[in-house]
């Protein structure tokens, strides 16, 4: 069996070994290096060889992502052949290209249980219409079939009926674009049938065994509730809290006897668990729990890179383990046999165990890693032998040498909040008043974890300190520390990332005078809170479709979505139908403050994204323009909110690089002779 002995961190996280600094025995201070060597940033954004592969539920093929036409497609082939014949995989005569985009990459598919088809989604441009797509894995030639062939209909949710074979029960808004309708597709025709039409105030829907069907509503002070359909609502059988719960009832799994419900729930706790939720009575029963850490549920429903929380059965859809975060993953096995068998899976590698797919009898697995600097790793297992063969890496021309260890730090705010953070230095460089970049993540219900992102190691490579910080209203981390940032938008939410900045510039790593703010979403709304708020702070700020008026953004939530921001954004930014409120959104907007902003600004925006209007950078942009200031602006008509094709991104990615190394002065690949 091949293995590689698994490592954690163990050492203090903000020692100077954990950040990558060695010290000389013979020596005073850091021993001089050379910087790493620069990758371009069509290496770090172009598209992996392979990702994403996925084990059939009868144990003989894997599917997977691979280029075609310079996107991602999927390929299948069998799980025996020769990985490493080195032929690109639209060459190759083991794999078998089963879907033909050459528009756009395809980024989320699964096996249906019988493994006869490979179902994917997809959109137009980013515009989040996602429809239901499937490939006949025995009939290759053949065109794949939109399963939801509706203009301007979205995918809303999805249910593989272990009961009804060879179908899938969907959630679409077909009839009105802001009511989720229950519908049934038949897999092998196509046929779509209405099951249940919504009154009006349905939020999603479950059908269990037997046909029983189920709704959670939401109540007009944000709580949820569960509630049995026959033909219409009836008695509430659950309450769940607005308040623990920001977008709905995660993960919503059916226990395999179809009489009960897997949920994260923070009833009665700080931290989040997994409970089962009984369909006749509403009892909350405990299943399982970390004493320390949240069950991993936010960041997976936000972030397809990540698995989700709960670990099961391809064919039963029984539980077989669950997943908490913190510093670290950590999961729990709930099965017998998983428990004998997820030791053997997280030993091949020191990153943490991320997506896995087994066969229908548990004994053939297909394994990938999280890793900060050598990612997607994937492995096949065979339980039966012991036996385990690495597949592939997804970026094979990317050194983990020459990329740069992302290290979990906590920071403390100025009220004594730790705030968790990650800190990124650059290789091969003394890390001492070194430029540094704020990168702050979106949402703003998300995290930043320890993994592997491009973005991250691009600008460790042109010699930046990089600086993540999980501030209040982070999830993940305690319902307290997520509802500390209610009305805090542009108050001590912007305290964390100034007193993280002010921390890493006492500990000696950063130039106060060189640091940037960037982020994507809620992260950019951030970089434009910075330079107009705190103008003497940055030397530049990045806006990757960032918001600028709070007002426009929850006026401009889409129909299907309206009702299920009560929440998140009307309870954490304001109601813009109150007076009062509307009054103080616009006040933490970055659209009133313009004419405080003195650093040079780069925005960034897809012209077809839905949840932030591309408005939100032009009315700042124009503002700027007509003031005579340093303002860039790239407007990108092929995608959405965020960028999914890889020459969008190396376009996005060159363009940031040359206008860092233009204020701050780090390395940049796309400019000759620049600083660093």
């Amino acid at each position: 069996m091949t293995t590689i002995t698994r490592r954690r961190l163990e050492a203090d996280p903000t020692s100077e070994s954990s950040l990558g600094i060695v010290h000389d025995a013979q020596q005073e201070g850091p021993i001089t290096m050379a910087p790493a060597p620069l990758v371009t940033a069509e290496e770090f954004f172009d598209l992996p060889t392979r990702s994403r592969a996925r084990l059939s539920p009868d144990g003989t093929r894997v599917a997977y992502l691979a280029p075609w036409r310079d996107r991602l497609n999927v390929y299948v082939r069998d799980v025996d052949s020769d990985w490493d014949a080195g032929t690109p995989d639209a060459d190759a005569p083991d794999a078998r290209r089963v879907t033909s985009d050459a528009h756009r990459n395809i980024d989320t598919f699964f096996w249906t249980a019988d493994s006869r088809y490979v179902l994917f989604t997809q959109d137009t441009d980013g515009d989040e219409n996602h429809h239901l797509h499937r490939a006949d894995i025995d009939r290759p030639d053949e065109p794949t079939v939109d399963l939801t062939p509706f203009p301007g209909v979205r995918l809303l949710a999805m249910q593989l009926p272990s009961d009804r074979p060879g179908t899938v029960l969907a959630g679409l808004n077909a009839r009105r674009p802001d009511l989720i309708d229950l519908h049934e597709i038949d897999l092998a025709t196509g046929r779509v049938t209405l099951l249940a039409e919504n009154p009006g105030d349905v939020l999603n829907w479950i059908v269990a065994s037997q046909g029983r069907m189920f709704v959670f509503t939401m109540e007009d002070d944000g709580d949820h509730v569960l509630s049995a359909w026959d033909g219409g609502i009836g008695a509430p059988i659950a309450r769940f809290s607005g308040r623990d719960h920001l977008f709905g009832i995660a993960p919503g799994v059916l226990t395999t006897d179809g009489n009960g419900l897997l949920i994260g729930s923070a009833r009665g706790s700080d931290r989040t668990r997994l409970v089962r939720v009984d369909l006749t009575t509403g009892e909350q029963t405990g299943v399982d729990s970390h004493p320390v850490y949240d069950l991993d549920t936010p960041r997976p429903e936000a972030d397809t890179r990540f698995p989700t929380s709960l670990i099961l059965h391809p064919v039963s859809g029984a539980l077989l383990g669950a997943r908490y975060l913190g510093a670290r993953q950590v999961i729990h096995a709930l099965d017998p046999q998983f428990a004998e068998i997820l030791p053997r899976l997280e030993e091949l590698s020191d990153g943490d165990l991320a997506h896995v797919s087994c066969d229908s009898t548990g004994t053939r697995w297909v394994a990938d890693f999280n890793h900060d600097r050598d990612p997607g790793v994937t492995w096949f297992y065979d339980h039966d032998s012991g036996r385990a063969r690495r597949l592939f890496r997804p970026y094979p021309h990317l050194d983990p040498a020459h990329l740069a260890p992302v290290t979990p730090v906590t920071v403390p705010a100025r009220d004594g909040l730790g705030l968790p953070c990650h800190l990124t230095l650059p290789v091969g460089v003394e890390p001492r008043g070194l430029p540094t970049v704020l990168l702050v993540h979106g949402g703003p219900w998300y995290r930043d974890s320890w993994c592997y992102d491009p973005e991250v190691q691009l600008l460790a490579n042109r010699g930046y300190a990089v600086l993540q910080v999980n501030f209040r209203g982070s999830t993940g981390y305690g319902k307290a520390f997520t509802q500390a940032a209610i009305g805090e938008f542009a108050g001590r939410m912007h305290d964390d990332l100034i007193d993280a900045v002010d921390w890493a510039v006492e500990q000696g790593y950063s130039d106060p005078a060189r640091v940037a703010i960037y982020g994507c979403s809620y992260g950019g709304y951030a970089a434009m809170v910075g330079a107009a708020f705190t103008p003497d702070r940055f030397a530049a700020a990045v806006s990757y479709t960032g918001m600028s008026d709070l007002t426009d953004l929850v006026r401009s939530v889409i129909p299907a979505a309206r009702r299920s921001v009560q929440n998140s954004y009307i309870r954490y930014m304001g109601d813009p139908d109150d007076p009062a409120q509307k009054a103080d959104m616009l006040a933490r907007s970055p659209i009133s403050r313009v004419d405080d902003i003195t650093a040079p600004m780069l925005f960034i925006h897809g012209a077809n994204d839905v949840r932030v209007t591309p408005r939100n950078s032009e009315r700042v942009v124009e503002s700027l323009r007509a003031r005579g200031s340093e303002v860039e602006y790239l407007l990108n008509e092929r995608e959405g909110h965020w960028f999914i094709n890889a020459d969008s991104n190396i376009e996005l990615y060159q363009t940031l690089e040359r206008f860092l190394a233009k204020h701050l002065g780090g390395r940049s690949g796309s400019v000759a002779g620049s600083a660093g």
